[in-house]
């Protein structure tokens, strides 16, 4: 099975990197959101954790709230072993990026 950013994937990546944001307005936005996308609520509180039930997801997951250099080498190589390309994730580290001054 192959991983895809796909709009699910990006969303749970916003939920973990944005959960300590203290503006509820984004969280209520993100909750719409989630329901829209079919996400019920134990999925939204595991990606505002960092996790998902989704193997593959909760792997990227890791790899987007990666804290350093060496963490990030370690979720990318753990990833590429669990099936999710070297462009996946790429571009989930470039989507992450774009989260970290928030």
């Amino acid at each position: 099975m192959s991983f895809m950013l796909d709009a699910r994937a990006r969303l749970a990546i916003e939920l973990a990197l944005t959960a300590g944001d203290p503006d509820p307005s984004q969280h209520r936005r993100q909750d719409e959101e989630a329901r829209q996308l079919g996400l019920c609520g134990a999925e939204i509180d595991a990606a505002r954790h960092g996790r998902s039930f989704d193997a593959q997801l909760s792997i990227a997951l890791a790899l987007a709230t990666a804290g350093d250099d060496d963490e990030r080498r370690r979720q990318r190589a753990r990833a590429v072993e669990a099936g999710i390309s070297g462009s996946a994730c790429r571009e989930i580290e470039a989507f992450a990026s774009l989260f970290a001054a928030v």
